[in-house]
């Protein structure tokens, strides 16, 4: 392996090839296909997020801290003599705006089998946004590598200029957009708490002053503390063990209500687990017991991760089995398509030959390619269902220690919940699961406070083979699983620091809503009508410009007396019906402005009810996570980007639980007044 520096060039032994990107932060990925003047003749030899495949090459769909770019330099057209591997920082609010503020980037070119050939690190950036990394060029008929590092203080724009594509900024912009619509769709990575100026807006708006969260995925990736991988480049090629114990974080998550003790980090893996190297995944990973300890894995404890508290420890453990089984089975994914391409050179090589293409000779070495594809994949299967049945175990394990802000509502913990006295630090949206993984679902946690609000769709979905005998009983479907998600965020909150308000412009909703209403948890009747809109958003709205002019102004004590300070979430069931102009402008501030301030959404809609409205909503779909009420796999990871299949967590039928929660919750309202 060759560790290039700027400038430098190295020879590729082969030309299928993959290209693999880590960074720090999420980045965007692409490729440009240039003539032998170095030109690139048009936006279609632009490889990028929102046209990822190209001949003899595919790039990533979405921004991320890792890429694997898959190349076939056999299949590019002939006119194409150089290929240049860029990379970008998305143009996302909050996140690094240059190369500078984040550990340098790494690029790695590696062969099918993940044995890499040559890495270089970007080293030096300092105010670039975007950066030619890597050139594969054509030399006297051979194809080459060369480190470049040239980057661009005035993005994507300048780089694609520099490139002689016209309409160069018109392409960047489709490569900006194409990635929004991406970050839409990720799950939001794990963050620490460790913005002090964060915490006192969060205060300023009614939240615990230890539970302020930090940023939220769509900018920033999972911090260094977060990242469990062996790789000192962020998010390396290590896939940690899932049975295996997981290294500590580098930097110890922020306290919850407490002061930090000085000293470092402390780990609190539980002292009887045995440590464990985690083992690199390969593209086709050995047999099940060449790697793992001698008398099998250790047994799962529930809470075996790094944190000041348990909820914490159980918080990190999710995420890190959520990681693992992303890892574990991009290896074997990977390990697939090497088997797969493995083969057809075989099979090439046979045809090849005048003298085995026929005949008893032929059929042998088909025969013996294609049992030694299946051998290549019944291994990686059983190293995938080996890392399957450790998380697995795993997964018996914590679900029961969950707490109820993270636990599933048939949870024997609810049948004994008691209204909290701290917020916790993330609440549970759903589950989350891949094809290879059923029936193993990971508990789908995210950080509070929400930093993007929530739109359930109430549309028919691509993925979901069910029966609905209307758009009706989907519509109540979507408003029960928000009702619902509600009553958890209400329950893990203490007294008086959340609260929930309704928009039901129709009021059809009334069924629907009886949890809320029939317990009294509201903070008042749902609004309907053009009137009930306008007030409710009207009131919202100015709570948000009276609590950031007091935030910006140092002066929190100069609110008004009877301003509800606390958290809010509001429900908007059916939109856009009912809402005019001026009231889609006011959502569209409350969206983007809100979460900052203490105020969330969370929508009922089907996109298909605003159609009518064209592009202008299209920035408020895109700042909006987007659930289903019926399992979909429209969610992404912050490592790999799989697709994951979304599934509410709903009420099982004929449960009181929410009831009694909701009650309590009431009654110990009622104990406060």
């Amino acid at each position: 392996m060759a560790e290039l520096v700027r400038g430098q060039n190295h020879p590729l032994p082969r030309n299928r090839i993959e290209i693999r990107i880590s960074a720090e932060a999420p980045v965007v990925a692409g490729a440009t296909l240039a003539d032998e003047n170095g030109r690139v003749g048009g936006a279609d030899r632009v490889a990028h997020p929102g046209a990822p495949t190209l001949p003899g090459i595919e790039v990533s769909r979405q921004a991320a801290a890792e890429h694997r770019l898959a190349v076939d330099l056999d299949a590019l057209p002939d006119a194409v003599h150089r290929v240049s591997v860029l990379i970008a920082l998305p143009a996302a609010p909050g996140g690094p705006s240059r190369f500078g503020a984040v550990a340098a980037p790494r690029a790695a070119v590696t062969g099918l089998d993940g044995t890499e050939v040559a890495g270089y690190t970007l080293a030096g950036l300092d105010a670039e946004s975007a950066v030619v990394a890597l050139e594969l060029y054509r030399r006297q008929g051979a194809w080459k590598i060369r480190a470049v590092g040239q980057g661009y203080a005035a993005g994507l724009t300048a780089l694609l200029t520099d490139q002689g594509l016209p309409r160069a900024a018109e392409l960047a912009r489709a490569i900006e957009d194409a990635v929004a619509r991406g970050m839409a769709r990720s799950v939001p990575a794990r963050t620490t708490d460790t913005d002090r100026s964060r915490r006192a807006a969060a205060s300023v708006a009614g939240e615990h002053p230890g539970t302020a969260a930090g940023s939220p995925y769509d900018p920033q990736a999972p911090d260094p503390g977060s990242v469990r991988s062996g790789s000192s480049d962020g998010l390396g090629d290590a896939t940690p063990a899932p049975g295996g114990a997981r290294p500590p974080a580098a930097d110890a998550p922020a306290v919850t209500g407490a002061a930090t003790p000085t000293g470092g980090p402390v780990d609190y893996t539980h002292p009887k687990r045995r440590q464990t190297s985690p083992p690199t995944a390969p593209a086709a990973p050995a047999a099940p017991e060449a790697s793992g300890a001698a008398d099998g894995p250790a047994p799962p404890v529930a809470g075996d991760a790094v944190g000041w508290s348990m909820d914490e420890r159980l918080y990190n453990q999710v995420w890190g089995m959520f990681e693992d089984l992303a890892r574990t089975t991009a290896a074997y994914r990977s390990a697939v398509d090497f088997a797969e391409s493995r083969m057809e050179k075989e099979l090439d090589q046979v045809l090849s030959d005048p003298r085995s293409r026929l005949g008893s000779v032929g059929d042998t070495a088909r025969e013996a390619a294609h049992a030694r594809q299946a051998q290549l994949v019944d291994q990686a299967r059983a190293v995938l269902d080996r890392d399957l049945a450790q998380l697995t175990a795993e997964s018996e394990v914590v679900e029961p220690a969950l707490p109820p802000a993270y636990a599933r509502w048939d949870n024997p913990v609810w049948h004994g919940y008691q209204v909290p006295t701290e917020p916790p630090m993330a609440v549970r949206l759903g589950d989350l699961h891949l094809p290879e993984s059923v029936p193993l679902r990971i508990p789908m946690l995210v950080r509070l406070p929400l930093e993007r609000g929530l739109w359930i769709d109430s549309g028919r979905t691509a993925t979901f083979d069910g029966d609905f005998s209307d758009s009706g009983e989907l519509r109540h479907l979507a408003l029960r699983t928000a009702v619902e998600l509600a009553a958890r965020l209400l329950a893990a909150h203490p007294v008086d620091e959340f609260g929930v308000q309704v928009i039901d412009p129709a009021g059809a909703a009334a069924s629907a809503l009886a949890p809320l209403t029939g317990t009294g948890v509201l903070a008042g009747p749902p609004a309907t009508g053009a009137a009930g809109v306008a007030d409710v958003l009207g009131r919202l709205t100015e709570r948000v410009d009276l609590v950031q002019m007091a935030v910006r102004g140092g002066a929190p004590d100069a609110l008004p007396p009877a301003l509800d300070t606390s958290r809010q979430l509001l429900i908007v069931n059916d939109f856009p019906h009912g809402f005019d102009d001026r009231a889609v402008t006011q959502l569209r501030y409350l969206a983007d402005e809100g979460p900052g301030v203490g105020v969330h959404l969370l929508l009922v809609a089907d996109l298909e009810d605003a159609a009518a409205y064209g592009p202008l909503l299209d920035p408020l779909w895109r700042s909006l996570m987007r659930l289903t009420p019926v399992p979909d796999d429209h969610l992404a990871d912050p490592w790999v980007g799989h697709a994951w299949t979304y599934e509410p967590c709903l009420v099982p039928a004929g449960s009181q639980v929410l009831q009694q929660a909701l009650t309590q919750v009431a009654a110990a309202r009622t104990k406060r007044m």
